[in-house]
């Protein structure tokens, strides 16, 4: 698209298929290099914003966190023009101090998938960003104050360990997470972030608490019926959070996260197939000579 659209992504995560307050909407198919997002974007006004929302799962929850295609989503939402993605995402707690119904804004990432693309760059061009902190500081501190001024409790800061799903942990996994210093579970910021990264946009995520896990000796074992229940009552808070953000998010950025790449291309230029500067021109298209 030639004309970006939207400047900030919702994604929404299990239990927010849907975004509500967003006038003039319309629903967008976009088509990408790495095949179709998981559902159609909706576009549309949000707290005087323009905004892309996408679910994750796919409206009705129709995707596993293994199936979810990652590079679609991310790579639509650079090519609808989105600087800042907003991340929606129902995780277990590791802490005592995360009870459940509780919110997170991480700022600490463990990769534990396995089985999921990672990256845009193959194929003849090798990209190593800078990942040391995987959630943009200035999006999620603008999150975290979001969440608080609902009234909600919220912790700012902590580990999201990703895990591949779609099973639970068992308890001797839940167990050795937390003496990692992990605070929270989830399925679904990684590969997330990682590609967000090297699309150059500033990815922040709002973690919704809605269990603590099997490790907890006085919880019950997780269950999705669990999950969904607490879910429930924490999708009406996120969307007023999400309105309160919106509003927040400066239109113009200041962070590294919006040159990622701008040292991180190591292949050289003459060398990248033409293809593969074809197909990737959205992301580096700043840097490299399409000719």
């Amino acid at each position: 698209m030639s004309q970006p659209v939207a400047e900030i992504g919702i994604i929404g995560g299990s239990g927010l298929y849907e975004m509500a307050g967003l006038t003039d909407k319309q629903e967008l198919r976009v088509t990408t290099p790495f095949g179709d997002p998981s559902d159609a974007c909706i576009v549309g006004t949000l707290a005087g914003r323009r905004i892309a929302f996408l679910p994750r799962h796919g409206r009705g929850h129709r995707l596993n966190p293994s199936q979810i295609p990652f590079k679609a989503n991310i790579f639509a939402m650079k090519q609808l023009g989105v600087g800042c993605i907003v991340s929606v995402s129902a995780v277990g707690s590791l802490s005592e101090a995360i009870a459940p119904l509780d919110m997170v804004v991480p700022d600490q990432l463990i990769d534990r998938t396995r089985l999921r693309p990672t990256t845009f760059f193959e194929q003849g061009l090798v990209v190593h960003v800078a990942f040391a902190d995987p959630f943009c500081a200035k999006v999620s501190g603008l999150l975290a104050r979001a969440s608080e001024q609902e009234g909600v409790t919220t912790h700012r800061g902590g580990t999201y360990l990703a895990i591949e799903g779609p099973q639970f942990s068992t308890k001797a996994e839940s167990a050795l997470y937390r003496s990692w210093g992990a605070h929270i579970i989830g399925m679904t910021a990684a590969p997330e972030a990682k590609l967000a990264r090297e699309a150059e946009i500033c990815y922040a995520t709002l973690a919704c608490s809605t269990d603590y896990d099997c490790w907890h000796p006085d919880h019950d074992s997780v269950t999705a019926d669990m999950i969904i229940r607490n879910l429930g009552k924490n999708v009406d808070r996120a969307k007023a959070i999400i309105q309160r953000v919106a509003a927040a998010i400066p239109p113009q950025r200041d962070c590294s996260c919006q040159h990622a790449l701008k040292s991180a291309i190591v292949t050289v230029p003459d060398l990248i197939p033409a293809s593969v500067k074809k197909q990737l021109a959205p992301l580096i298209g700043r840097y490299i000579a399409m000719s």
